[in-house]
């Protein structure tokens, strides 16, 4: 059973369905950014209530998690983890609030970060229209989003793009290589939508000298194509972390890993949304350093939190 001990007491759970002692209850939790809220009940048995800016929030079974080695899988977030992009991602949603107000000066405030990063286009979205220019609907902000995305990712592409947008992050290359040499397979996991996602990680690639990411990677999920009018998309906006479903397709069916064999599967997280993400798809989270994990108050949930590659790599082998 998870303990909560770190995190923030709720009499009630936000939509009010459950509240301590009540229900066999013991007590509901929170993290420090009140994304996730978790209940313990008499039984044992544990819930998390994912919120949703868009409306459609979920519970999850809290299932115990540990590690056990040989390990099967490794798998890894891409922005923040793998490769340092969130300020140029949250740099794109600045100019999306910009072009909203009509006014190219208009600047994101320190306070906004967490609300703008780890988690959905659409939620990053519709926290800045509620904040900032309630008259606006986040489709509005999402073919601003889109605009600029897709400018910037072709001038990038082409090689005139923002300087260092995307940063490899330190050691990984040498941690990805001892992986592979010690048989595991790696997923890389991204809530990025793949238009987005995509030439970021060939221009890591590209960076790191490491060839196609296809060919190295034994499984890439995103978070599926953006839906546009007169165009089909994917699922991905409502349901990605820090709701499970990414890591966990991306274990059973992408690398064709049981659920029965999940404590033999690890996740790499910078973000909060991520760490819960993982924990609610049944696997071990491993935190590390330079993400929000500290600020949204979700380090007690990692099995471990280390500040680089090479520790982790002492954790794993």
């Amino acid at each position: 059973m998870m303990k909560f001990d770190e995190l923030i007491d709720l009499e009630q759970t936000c939509d009010g369905l459950f509240k301590t002692g009540k229900q066999g209850v013991i007590e509901v939790k929170t993290t420090a950014d009140r994304k996730v809220e978790f209940l313990t009940f008499e039984n044992g048995k544990q819930l998390s209530l994912v919120k949703s800016a868009m409306g459609y929030p979920a519970y999850y079974p809290v299932l115990d998690v540990k590690i056990e080695k040989p390990l099967k899988a490794v798998l890894m977030d891409l922005d923040g983890t793998t490769v340092h992009s969130e300020h140029f991602w949250i740099w794109i949603i600045q100019k999306t609030v910009a072009s909203l107000l009509d006014d190219p000066k208009f600047e994101l405030e320190d306070c906004d970060e967490p609300h703008v990063s780890g988690h959905s286009v659409s939620e990053h979205l519709q926290y800045c229209v509620n904040k900032y220019c309630a008259d606006k609907t986040v489709e509005e902000a999402r073919s601003w989003y889109f605009k600029h995305t897709n400018y910037e990712m072709n001038e990038i592409m082409e090689g005139r793009g923002r300087p260092e947008a995307f940063t490899p992050s330190p050691g990984i290359k040498e941690f990805l290589y001892e992986l592979k040499d010690l048989g595991v397979k790696i997923g890389l996991v991204t809530s990025g939508l793949y238009e987005k996602a995509w030439p970021e990680i060939l221009d890591a690639f590209k960076t790191l000298d490491m060839g196609d990411p296809n060919e190295f990677y034994d499984a890439i999920i995103t978070a599926g194509h953006a839906i546009r009018k007169g165009e089909p998309g994917t699922l991905g906006e409502l349901s990605p972390k820090p709701h499970p479903w990414l890591y966990a397709e991306t274990a059973r069916v992408g690398l064709g890993i049981p659920f029965e064999d999940r404590h033999s599967v690890v996740g790499i997280e910078d973000s909060g949304a991520g760490v819960v993400s993982i924990l609610t798809a049944g696997f071990a989270p491993i935190g590390i350093g330079g993400g929000n994990i500290i600020d949204s108050g979700t380090k007690s949930l990692c099995t471990h939190y280390e500040e680089n590659f090479e520790q982790i790599l002492k954790r794993l082998k």
